[in-house]
C-alpha cells in the first residue's frame, strides 16, 4: 500500500486524486493532506480519509479548521502551518508518493522538498518545472526521485515515450484545444470579458489556467515543462491545435512513426496513471465511444493572434530565470484581467515588457528563482497601477 501526501487537496487535482483513491481501495493510504485556506472542504476530507498529518498554508484559518473538525466529531490529526508545514509533509519519511497539486508558484517549495527527499512526485503543478526545471531535474538525478506528470498533455507524452528509446525520438507534439477564442477575429480580442475567457469549450479548470488556455500561454508553459521533464530541446517540442481534445499529445519517432495517447477529458485518468505507475489498473473513467467521436481536426496555432506562445519559446531560449519571470508576469497579468483592471490583450504585452526588462541569471538555487519571481510580480504590478493612474 502506497502512502500519499496530497498538496493542494481541496483543489481540482486534489479532489480528483481522492476520487482515484476511493476507486482503488487497499492500494493507497492518505498519510497527509495540505491546503491553502479552504478549511470546510479540508475538514470533510479529514473526516473521510483520516490523514495522520495536515498542513494549512494560511495559519490564520487554523482555529476555523479545528472548529469544523470538532463540529463533525472528527479526530484531529497533527496540524502544521505555513511553508514549513508544506515542506514537512512533502519530505516526511512515511510518504512514498507526493501529489503536487498546488496552484501557481507556491507549489515549487513542496515539490522541491519532495524531490530533495527522493520521493516519487506526481506533478500537476506545472509552475514548478517552468520556474526551476533545471534545478528539479539535477536534484532528482542526485536523489533518485522520480517525477511523473499529471498534466494531461505531459502524461500522454510520458505514456507514448514507453514505445521507444530516448535516442529514437524526433519530436514531441503537444495538443491544444485552442481555447474559447480559437475562431474569434483578432480585432475583437481587446474587448473580450473575463466571463468570455473563462468559458472553456472542453475542460473545467481553475481560473488562472483557464485564462492561460484562452491566451495559449498554457501551451507555452507546457513547452518549457516538457523541455525539462523529458530532457529534450525546445526546438523539438511542437504545438498543434486539436479542438476535440481527444488526442492528448503525440510523440514522433525517427522512423516517422507517431504514437498518440487518446482518451476522454477526465483528469482522473492521468492522476491514476501517475499513482499506479508502472502498472495500469482498471479505471472508473469511461472509454471513448468511437461511434460518436466524430472527426478529429488538427491545425497550427495562430501565433500572431496568440503571442504568448512565442513569448514562452523566447523565455526558454533566454534560459536561467527568464521562465520564472514569464510565469510570474503572466500570473499577475491574468489576475489583473480577471479583476477588470487590464484588457485581455494587455496580458502578452505585460509579459513581453517583463522579459525585455529582465536580465536573466542562472536558475541554480531556489532563492534566485524566487527573487526573479518576486521582481516580475513587482514590475507587472507597477505597470498595471501606472496604467490605471494614467487612465484616471
Amino acid at each position: 500500500m502506497k502512502r500519499l501526501a496530497i498538496i493542494g487537496s481541496t483543489g481540482s487535482i486534489g479532489q480528483n486524486t481522492l476520487k482515484v483513491v476511493q476507486h482503488l481501495p487497499g492500494r493507497f493510504e492518505v498519510f497527509a493532506l495540505a491546503a491553502h485556506s479552504s478549511v470546510t472542504v479540508l475538514a470533510e476530507q479529514i473526516a473521510a480519509f483520516s490523514p495522520q498529518v495536515v498542513a494549512l498554508m494560511e495559519a490564520g484559518r487554523l482555529d476555523d479548521l479545528v472548529r469544523h473538525c470538532r463540529e463533525r466529531g472528527v479526530r484531529l490529526p497533527e496540524i502544521l502551518t505555513a511553508e514549513a508545514g508544506l515542506r514537512a509533509i512533502a519530505s516526511a519519511p512515511e510518504v512514498e508518493v507526493v501529489v503536487s497539486g498546488a496552484v501557481g508558484a507556491a507549489g515549487l517549495l513542496p515539490t522541491l522538498a519532495a524531490v530533495e527527499a527522493g520521493k516519487t512526485v506526481a506533478l500537476a503543478n506545472k509552475e514548478s518545472m517552468v520556474l526551476a526545471g533545471e534545478l528539479l531535474r539535477k536534484t532528482a538525478s542526485r536523489t533518485g526521485a522520480r517525477i511523473i506528470p499529471i498534466d494531461s498533455e505531459h502524461s500522454a507524452i510520458d505514456q507514448c515515450l514507453r514505445s521507444g528509446k530516448p535516442d529514437e525520438v524526433r519530436r514531441l507534439i503537444l495538443t491544444a484545444s485552442g481555447g474559447p477564442f480559437r475562431d474569434t477575429p483578432k480585432d475583437q480580442l481587446p474587448h473580450v470579458t473575463p466571463e468570455d475567457a473563462l468559458n472553456h469549450p472542453t475542460w473545467r479548470m481553475g481560473r488562472r489556467i483557464t485564462i492561460d488556455s484562452a491566451t495559449l500561454m498554457n501551451k507555452g508553459l507546457e513547452v518549457i515543462e516538457a523541455r525539462w521533464l523529458f530532457d529534450i530541446p525546445d526546438t523539438r517540442v511542437d504545438i498543434i491545435v486539436h479542438p476535440q481534445s481527444i488526442v492528448h499529445s503525440m510523440v514522433e519517432f525517427t522512423d516517422g512513426s507517431v504514437i498518440a495517447q487518446l482518451g476522454t477529458t477526465d483528469m482522473r485518468q492521468p492522476i491514476q496513471y501517475a499513482l499506479t505507475w508502472p502498472e495500469r489498473v482498471e479505471s472508473s473513467v469511461p472509454g471513448i465511444d468511437w461511434t460518436t467521436a466524430g472527426k478529429l481536426e488538427f491545425m497550427p496555432p495562430d501565433k500572431e493572434k496568440f503571442p504568448c506562445v512565442e513569448l514562452a519559446y523566447r523565455a526558454i531560449r533566454q534560459g536561467g530565470t527568464a521562465p520564472a519571470v514569464l510565469n510570474a508576469a503572466d500570473e499577475v497579468a491574468v489576475q489583473a484581467f480577471l479583476e477588470r483592471r487590464i484588457a485581455f490583450t494587455d496580458i502578452p504585452r505585460l509579459i513581453r515588457d517583463s522579459l525585455d526588462a529582465h536580465e536573466a541569471a542562472p536558475a541554480v538555487t531556489f532563492e534566485n528563482v524566487m527573487a526573479a519571481d518576486a521582481w516580475a510580480r513587482r514590475f507587472v504590478s507597477g505597470k498595471v497601477a501606472h496604467a490605471r493612474m494614467t487612465k484616471s
